[in-house]
């Protein structure tokens, strides 16, 4: 039985990173498969922090789901939560350029509910996983799929009977909706539910019309936090407790942008998780925890692949300790 802090539910898939241009590395291949999926991806991150988590979602019977299953486990996730599914396993193709920013081309099929991690079964989801767990953690991509919205209500309205914090990441990405122009009305209805919510500054333009953390809680009615990255431009946040700021971002030579913002939210998961949520209302232990959290991020961004970049908790810290808090940073 799954015991653990955090519940991670959503997609686990691998990214198919096109990184070769003309006349550069002619003798590598031009295409590399990275494990990913934004849940999967805190999941890991946690787990290389040292917080107990489980991952809950549908893997292929193919290779590609048994490899992701055990990627997961050899992390230290607790895998009770996977189920296999006789759809295949998601393939999500991406574009990278020189600058290791990434662009969204496709999926190895033409329909996009046709995956396994759409397909997700309610029934088979556990309330005495939600009774023991003090997080949940999900995305938005699943909304898109009518296979899959149930467990997601079901996740959901189990977390908020037994107390959990509930945080979203939104994660839009158009091209996982078979109809686009469904997606502002369900995603905003499904974020006004969420405890935490972290977005990008894109997401945020798109579904608030703003950037600014402050101004988006306030549109939001039950939010202890809203966290806006930025990337390069660090992250603005606000809290309930009336605290709000930006984070500068730390300056590394960056790879590959991939997971930078789930790493990001695992590092600042696992500060809550150690700390409480007390940590919302704590100036300067939210910015230390904002502070380790983009660390997570600017870590991953040095090297290829989500999951295999992430720092665990000894690396973050050596980290930390070469990047003292400057003056002026805590508030």
């Amino acid at each position: 039985m799954m015991s653990v802090q955090v519940l991670c539910l959503g997609e686990c898939l691998y990214d198919r990173i096109f990184d070769r241009y003309d006349g550069d590395r002619p003798h590598t291949p031009f295409w590399v498969d990275y494990p990913g999926g934004a849940p999967a991806n805190v999941a890991v991150g946690l787990a290389k922090l040292g917080t107990r988590v489980g991952f809950i979602g549908s893997l292929g019977e193919d290779r590609q789901g048994q490899q992701l299953r055990s990627i997961l486990a050899e992390a230290g996730v607790d895998c009770s939560g996977v189920q296999r599914s006789p759809k295949p396993t998601r393939i999500v193709l991406v574009h990278r350029d020189r600058n290791g920013e990434r662009s969204f081309v496709g999926f190895s099929q033409p329909d996009p509910s046709s995956f396994a991690d759409a397909y997700l079964d309610a029934q088979q989801l556990r309330p005495e996983w939600f009774a023991q767990a003090n997080y949940l953690v999900m995305g938005t991509l699943g909304l898109a799929y009518p296979s899959l919205r149930p467990s997601l209500e079901q996740a959901m309205a189990w977390a908020q009977n037994h107390g959990l914090t509930t945080v979203v990441d939104l994660n839009w990405r158009p091209g996982f909706w078979p109809q686009p122009d469904q997606a502002p009305p369900m995603v905003r209805a499904w974020v006004d539910r969420a405890d935490v919510l972290k977005l990008n500054q894109s997401e945020a333009k798109w579904l608030f019309q703003s950037t600014t953390a402050a101004k988006i809680l306030a549109q939001l009615g039950n939010a202890k936090a809203v966290l806006v990255t930025a990337g390069e431009q660090g992250c603005d946040y606000a809290t309930a407790a009336g605290l709000q700021g930006h984070i500068p971002a730390f300056r590394v030579e960056g790879e590959d942008s991939t997971g930078a913002g789930d790493s990001f939210l695992a590092g600042f998961i696992h500060q809550l998780c150690q700390q409480g949520l007390l940590l919302l209302e704590q100036p300067e232990p939210l910015v230390a925890a904002l502070r380790y959290a983009s660390a997570a991020g600017a870590l991953t961004t040095t090297q290829s692949g989500a999951m295999a970049a992430q720092p665990d908790a000894s690396s973050l810290e050596a980290f930390l300790y070469l990047h003292p808090l400057s003056p002026g940073e805590n508030h």
